[in-house]
């Protein structure tokens, strides 16, 4: 089968593509031949060799998690009938940008008629995370809601959850296409943060300063966002894509009142982020929730994949085709 190699830590180019043998279950394992596979920005940066301490993978290592696609093989203590299904699964972190991925069996998800592989694997990541921090942050109707890196894959399923809701919702992002599609989703406001005035922006759209911010920016944007909540305000501070999280003002946001959440609320156990995805399956399927696939790539182009993600060339997700 192939699979794309990390052959050291780099650039792109360090990701190729070689001939591995096809892997045979072990006794609770199913094999999935792969039909799409999630790609995450989390994955440019262990490549190339920033995120060590976070992620002990020695090179050469087959990035990706999340797939979709056909159960072809299933061990002793897997029921058979689930060959020919197709399912979703997370493959443990590595593993993913093959032909062929043995999964834990207890981990697969049914992918419900009617969804495109596509948009199943992009929910696999993005969904269960978005839910979590949407829920923490208990958004009501009328709310204004602050959502930075909203172009991304997370960042446009928590502008459709918060409009649903009653919300209303304020999209940061750079770019006139981005923003565009922000208000294809819901977004009531958007504003381009490329420009010097977009806090002003944000302030003439919730004068009394906004009530929940998700921040997927972190970094001096982020900072930028906290300053703009007001008084009991939620801020989940998540995004890191420049290499930081937001700076916050703790003091700061006692003063105000203000919760702040960081990143380990969405340190999910397994049968959590299980259940979560099935449920995020479920919703698309019924039409209430719109993944949106920004571009996708043959599995032999995963090498262009993460460059257009770290040239922050991509809308939605980002998707290699197998």
């Amino acid at each position: 089968m192939r699979a794309v190699e990390v052959s050291g830590f780099g650039g792109p180019e360090v990701l190729r593509v070689v001939e591995r043998a096809d892997p045979a279950p072990s006794a609770r394992q199913a094999v999935i031949a792969v039909q799409v596979a999630d790609v995450l920005f989390l994955e440019t940066q262990v490549r190339a060799g920033r995120m060590r301490d976070d992620f002990p993978l020695t090179p050469p290592y087959v990035p990706g998690d999340g797939v979709v696609g056909t159960v072809v093989a299933v061990g002793s203590e897997v029921d058979g009938a689930l060959i020919g299904d197709r399912v979703a699964g997370f493959a443990g972190g590595q593993g993913g940008y093959a032909d062929r991925v043995p999964l834990d069996a207890d981990g697969l998800v049914p992918v419900p008629d009617g969804l495109a592989s596509e948009q199943a694997v992009a929910l696999l990541h993005d969904g269960p995370t978005a839910l979590t921090l949407f829920r923490n942050a208990a958004v009501k109707p009328d709310d204004r809601v602050l959502i930075t890196a909203a172009a991304g894959g997370m960042g446009l399923l928590l502008v459709q959850l918060a409009h649903a809701a009653g919300a209303h919702v304020i999209a940061a992002a750079r770019g006139e296409e981005k923003l565009r599609l922000l208000r294809d989703v819901g977004a009531d406001t958007v504003v381009d943060y490329s420009g010097h005035d977009w806090a002003d922006q944000v302030r003439r759209a919730a004068p009394d300063g906004v009530d929940a911010v998700f921040d997927g920016a972190g970094a001096e944007l982020g900072g930028v966002a906290f300053g703009l909540t007001a008084r009991g305000a939620r801020f989940s501070a998540h995004g890191a894509p420049a290499g930081r999280f937001a700076d916050i003002d703790e003091d700061a946001a006692r003063e105000r009142d203000v919760t702040v959440r960081g990143i380990e609320q969405v340190q999910l156990g397994d049968e959590e982020t299980v259940g979560l995805a099935a449920e995020v399956l479920r919703e698309a399927a019924a039409g209430r929730l719109r993944p949106v696939v920004g571009q996708t790539f043959p599995l032999d182009r995963a090498a262009e994949a993460h460059a257009a993600l770290e040239e922050r060339r991509v809308t939605g997700k980002t998707v290699l085709v197998v």
